[in-house]
């Protein structure tokens, strides 16, 4: 923190470039990951890289796992995979909509 709030004084925001959630969003609503990035951010506030990095990869994973939702792709994916085993072994049939047979319309 500078002695003097030079950004504060200027009316300008230089550091908002730096958070991808932080920055003014459409309709002036905070952006979907904007709590994890807040709460990596603060953990990291202060304690340099190196310890940064050790002691909040929590928060860091958190982070990236609502940014590009790998972990969900890959749940999803496993269903999908296990549906497609179960219909192979006949122990499950998708109902017609899933089928892409649909009920005619009145």
């Amino acid at each position: 923190m500078p002695f003097w709030g030079l950004q504060k004084q200027l009316g300008i925001d230089v550091d908002s470039w730096l958070l991808r959630q932080s920055m003014p969003q459409l309709h002036g609503q905070a952006g979907a990951c904007h709590a994890f990035e807040r709460e990596w951010v603060e953990c990291g506030h202060g304690l340099g890289q190196t310890r940064a990095r050790r002691e909040c990869q929590l928060e860091y994973e958190d982070f990236m796992e609502c940014m590009k939702r790998t972990k969900l792709a890959q749940r999803l994916r496993i269903i999908l995979e296990q549906r497609d085993r179960m219909i192979k072994q006949g122990k499950y049939t998708p109902p017609d909509y899933h089928m892409g047979k649909e009920e005619p319309r009145p």
